[in-house]
């Protein structure tokens, strides 16, 4: 297929992944005109390589982590050369839900630019300066020849990439980017107007409550410098993830209701087993309860706030 929408996970967001896949084809109408991919980190053995290995982050050397909850990211930039450089792409995390056609943003104007994405917060730095948010980029992948997802992962380990200018396209040409509306990736706000959730909170993503934290703190604080060695000396002595605490619970019911719901109908329809349920809840990839809220969850073509249409579905 031209279209194809890219779900970027690693082994710790694959149920995620799994529901963000069904989701897309649920609550598309045009379903049988894009392709859904999951790529993952453990098919890319350059990245699971650099294990241990220090890399240039925030100006700083940090240490790869294969294992870390967000370890996909650089799987970000692979789409066009996945395409062979032709068609379109949307590239997707694994804790992004689609509400609405994500056909409309495959299939719409990009007036020539190479990359639409949205800024990832407000700043009064120029847009050529400020991070924008590649979790959710529409990619035509013709005019991105020049990408190269292991060329530019091994480069940080060299120095001569910062992961922050890489993850933020500030080494991109700024005339090749554009911007969609900020409801094609929500950041944990579910509305009328949302067309794709992204839960980037991760304290409080719903499927964890209650789990103990499994991703690391950033180690770079402009307010208080020291606060690097502390973590690295904290790590050494008690581990990774030590003192972190655990997942709280999520403000809005809403969202929690929106991904039980999505799961419930994956496991209805067998793309995600019981099976594989309990090994996710063993492993604390998801909550222990949750088959507990997957017996009470409210049915999504019931709930009235739940802006979805009477659509058909499509296997994800």
């Amino acid at each position: 297929m031209d279209h194809c929408v890219f779900i970027h996970t690693n082994p710790k967001q694959m149920l995620g992944a799994k529901v963000a896949a069904y989701a897309l084809k649920r609550n598309s109408n045009h379903a049988d005109r894009f392709a859904v991919k999951i790529i993952s980190t453990q098919d890319y053995d350059w990245v699971k390589s650099h294990d241990g290995k220090d890399y240039l982050r925030d100006g700083v050397w940090r240490t790869w982590l294969y294992d870390d909850l967000q370890s996909f990211t650089p799987l970000r930039f692979l789409p066009p050369q996945l395409m062979g450089y032709e068609g379109r792409s949307v590239v997707i995390d694994p804790d992004i839900f689609a509400v609405d056609d994500i056909w409309q943003l495959l299939n719409r104007d990009m007036q020539g630019k190479a990359i639409l994405c949205r800024m990832r917060s407000r700043s009064i730095l120029s847009s050529k300066h400020r991070c924008k948010a590649t979790s959710v980029m529409l990619l035509d992948n013709s005019r991105l020849r020049h990408w190269n997802a292991e060329d530019s992962f091994k480069s940080m380990f060299k120095g001569e990439l910062d992961y922050h200018d890489w993850i933020c396209l500030l080494k991109e040409d700024e005339d090749s980017i554009g911007h969609f509306e900020n409801e094609w990736n929500d950041f944990d706000r579910l509305s009328s107007t949302t067309k794709m959730l992204h839960n980037t909170k991760r304290a409080t993503q719903p499927w964890k409550t209650g789990l103990p934290v499994d991703w690391r703190l950033a180690e770079r604080s402009r307010y208080f410098p020291p606060l690097r060695w502390m973590l690295i000396l904290k790590r050494k002595l008690f581990g990774e993830y030590a003192f972190l605490g655990h997942y709280r619970k999520h403000p809005d019911t809403n969202q929690e209701q929106l991904f039980f719901g999505l799961l419930k109908e994956c496991m209805e329809r067998n793309i995600i087993t019981a099976e594989e349920l309990e090994a996710e809840m063993a492993a604390n990839h998801i909550r222990h309860d949750a088959p507990k809220l997957l017996t009470s969850v409210q049915s999504l073509e019931a709930w009235p706030r739940f802006p979805l249409k009477s659509i058909s579905r499509g296997s994800a």
